[in-house]
């Protein structure tokens, strides 16, 4: 056997994705509150950045996205009214221009001294979040008259609960966990302290727990609700009333009494607070309809901030007068903030032109309803708008649209369908539509069976296997129809 050492050339070609692009998808993908909060946290963090006035907003409201062209001294993509358009490609050019600047790097002179006053100025016009559930907790918390040492373990009990309200571990696991670790037994009051909060149910390790934490004495049929809680949770869920009546000796009613008291309870008490972070769905786009039945599409512009480089910064970057140093950083900080905008310019884009593509493709169901919603997939809209069908993708996640028929996750005009014998496509959100609508209206003491429900598809006009009406009923939380059955007594 002979080695032998060669040298070979081959010419590949290799896509590379920069962190800068990464940044730029994740900002496309962002839901409204989600970007808020990161516009928030750049205006902590980034001294050049500050808010447009409403008033110069509105300047430019209904005008065309702006466009950009490079700066020569400072080598960062400006607004600029005339020449071309930016967009991700001209957004990864920038990558190479700074890749030497050092963020990290920080200005030495004086005269930044009063970046924080005005910054802090303009953070003020940025809304506060209301409390969350961990807020309201540690709210109840300081009304407690307990020794330092019981605080510090409930509130180490409260960083333990999760966003259902529930305790996440048990206190064997928790005790462990603790630094230093303590015996299970020193957890249960700090832990009877917390279930006393509000809302009611709060640190409940299991559902049992949650549910018995909120059955007061006052609650009609009290001592029944606690038993079927304790010993009947799965019996309720497969409707089995007849073997509850067997097991407890109570009668039909006044089992179905108790349980309509139980349903009244919360089994996931904290899960209001989830979204205490973002109030009302604010939509991303607002579909209007014309006077002549043509549909138009716009941003919500006063949804997002606009932002803009505090001038007299740019002037310090620009001026030779400056240190080296202060300059290094303020390019630097120019620089993020810019990508940030540009990110945000590039958003408002992709998301007005794909939701003017599912508009063309939806316009019946703008016009006379949901029922009339089209087999729409996001393959279909990539195609329309030039893009692939990741960018479609990212752009209608958590996206919102208000319509003159209401306001509509953007992800709510997709979906598959079916073709029917007539030569009509039909949407399966239709199928799953009409599918509600049969068990809805059947009689409740002889519930239609999938084989019955495949029947009266079929009668529609709609025919369809019975192992995907089980898939349907199944997607859409539909009990079997000896779990639907009311029982009578």
């Amino acid at each position: 056997m002979r080695l032998e050492t060669s040298l070979s050339q081959r010419l590949t070609t290799e896509t590379t994705i920069g962190p800068r692009m990464i940044q730029s998808m994740e900002i496309l993908q962002m839901p409204l509150q989600a970007l808020e909060e990161r516009i928030e946290r750049e205006m902590e963090q980034n001294p050049v950045l500050e808010l447009i006035p409403r008033g110069e907003q509105e300047l430019f409201e209904g005008e065309p996205v702006e466009r950009r062209t490079k700066d020569p001294e400072l080598g960062v993509l400006r607004m600029d009214p005339i020449k071309g358009e930016a967009d991700f490609q001209r957004l990864h050019l920038m990558s190479k221009d700074y890749r030497d600047f050092d963020d990290e790097s920080r200005p030495s002179r004086s005269r930044l001294d009063e970046m924080g006053d005005r910054h802090m100025d303009m953070m003020a016009n940025i809304a506060s979040r209301p409390p969350n559930l961990r807020d309201h907790l540690l709210e109840q918390l300081v009304f407690l008259r307990l020794p330092d040492i019981q605080v510090g373990l409930v509130r180490y009990l409260i960083d333990a609960v999760n966003e259902q309200g529930l305790i996440t571990g048990t206190l064997e696991e928790l005790a462990q966990a603790h630094e230093p670790p303590i015996s299970p037994d020193e957890l249960i009051a700090p832990l009877a302290s917390l279930q006393s909060f509000d809302p009611p149910g709060i640190g409940g390790r299991d559902l049992r727990e949650c549910l018995l934490l909120q059955v007061s004495p006052e609650l009609p049929h009290a001592d029944l609700v606690r038993s079927l809680i304790l010993h009947h949770l799965e019996d309720i869920q497969h409707n089995r009333l007849p073997a509850i009546c067997r097991k407890t000796g109570r009668e039909l009613g006044e089992i179905r009494e108790a349980i309509e008291n139980l349903r009244t309870l919360n089994p996931r008490p904290g899960a209001p607070f989830a979204g205490s972070t973002g109030a009302a769905i604010k939509p991303d786009v607002i579909v209007d309809r014309l006077d002549g039945g043509e549909y138009v599409v716009r941003l919500a512009e006063d949804a997002i901030p606009g932002l803009r480089i505090d001038a007299s910064y740019a002037q310090m970057a620009r001026d030779r007068q400056t240190d080296k140093q202060t300059r290094v950083y303020l390019r630097g900080k120019i620089s993020s903030a810019q990508w940030l905008r540009d990110a945000i310019e590039q958003r408002k884009r992709t998301l007005e032109r794909v939701t003017r593509a599912i508009v063309d493709r939806q316009k019946s169901f703008l016009d006379q309803g949901p029922d009339f919603i089209e087999p729409l997939k996001m393959q279909d809209v990539a195609e329309m708008v030039g893009v692939d069908v990741s960018t479609v993708s990212r752009a209608v996640a958590d996206k919102w649209a208000q319509t003159p028929r209401g306001i509509f996750p953007l992800k709510r005009f997709f979906g598959g369908g079916t073709t029917t014998a007539s030569g009509v496509d039909i949407a399966w959100e239709n199928i799953k539509r009409k599918l509600l609508e049969l068990v809805g209206s059947e009689d409740k003491n002889n519930p239609l069976s999938d084989e019955d429900l495949v029947d009266q598809m079929g009668k529609s006009g709609v025919p369809i296997a019975r192992r995907t009406i089980t898939k349907y009923r199944k997607m859409l939380n539909i009990p079997s129809s000896r779990e639907r059955r009311e029982w009578n007594g």
